[in-house]
């Protein structure tokens, strides 16, 4: 609490929590120096809420990446010190069965291949959301299905063998409500859609990236298909109550 209490340390973390940023956006966003904010994301990356990646676009470039689970069970720890029934868990697949929302939000995942990062992350989000999330993929320059994307997936109940990989100029006169590039190169070119959707960014490494055999990568591609797990889950939690709460506006 004591490193969050800070007004721009808490302003660094909101902006975070919606997307992967670069140190000068961040300062843009924030509308302060960048001594002062590289001063306080060292404050945080030391408290372990915030870590860092190289650009796979531009290797000078850094970002930022908050830990959001890391966050949750912080926060949780806090209220739990202060009364058990502050205690909060994050909802559930059954949970979002119950309460989903009349439209299901329109979620666009991009990376450069389309062959392992944005299907993954639109099989899994078909997976966790329940109806709740209508997910598409696409890449900048696509390229097969990586079986090693497959094998991970089919590991966890969901078999995208078959599917084909997509140019995400099929999409450009789309509407979506989320458009989320998992690829530092990809974001450089992505275009501009209708509807004004908001741009996301998580700056995930390329599983197929990695050197050696299938065999030998087939970790990176398990790290890939957890870190998607848990970001999405987030996000559809953060699209439900977005929902409802436009619900509640409208209805009233």
């Amino acid at each position: 609490m004591r490193l969050a209490g800070h007004p721009l340390r808490w302003r660094l973390l909101g902006e975070l929590a919606r997307s992967d940023l670069r140190v000068g956006e961040l300062c843009e966003l924030a509308g302060r120096p960048q001594s002062l904010v590289s001063y306080h994301l060292r404050r945080l990356r030391d408290g372990g809420l915030v870590s860092s990646r190289r650009s796979l676009a531009d290797r000078r470039d850094t970002y930022y990446v908050l830990d959001l689970v890391g966050c949750r069970d912080l926060l949780a720890s806090a209220g739990a010190s202060l009364h058990p029934g502050l205690v909060t868990g994050a909802g559930s697949g059954a949970a979002r069965e119950c309460g989903r929302s009349r439209r299901a939000a329109r979620v666009l995942f991009l990376c450069t291949g389309n062959s392992a990062r944005s299907q993954m992350a639109e099989a899994l989000c078909e997976q966790l959301a329940v109806g709740a999330v209508k997910a598409s993929s696409a890449g900048s320059h696509p390229k097969p299905l990586h079986p090693n994307a497959v094998r991970v997936m089919r590991g966890r109940g969901v078999d995208i063998e078959g599917r084909r990989s997509k140019h995400l100029g099929e999409f450009t006169g789309r509407r979506f409500d989320y458009v989320i590039s998992l690829c530092d190169r990809v974001r450089e070119v992505c275009p501009e859609f209708p509807g004004s959707p908001e741009l996301i960014h998580w700056s995930i490494p390329d599983p197929a990236r990695e050197p050696g055999p299938d065999a030998a990568t087939l970790p990176a591609f398990e790290r890939t298909a957890a870190e998607l797990c848990t970001r999405i889950d987030f996000l559809i939690e953060a699209i439900e109550q977005t929902t409802a709460n436009l619900e509640v506006t409208e209805s009233a």
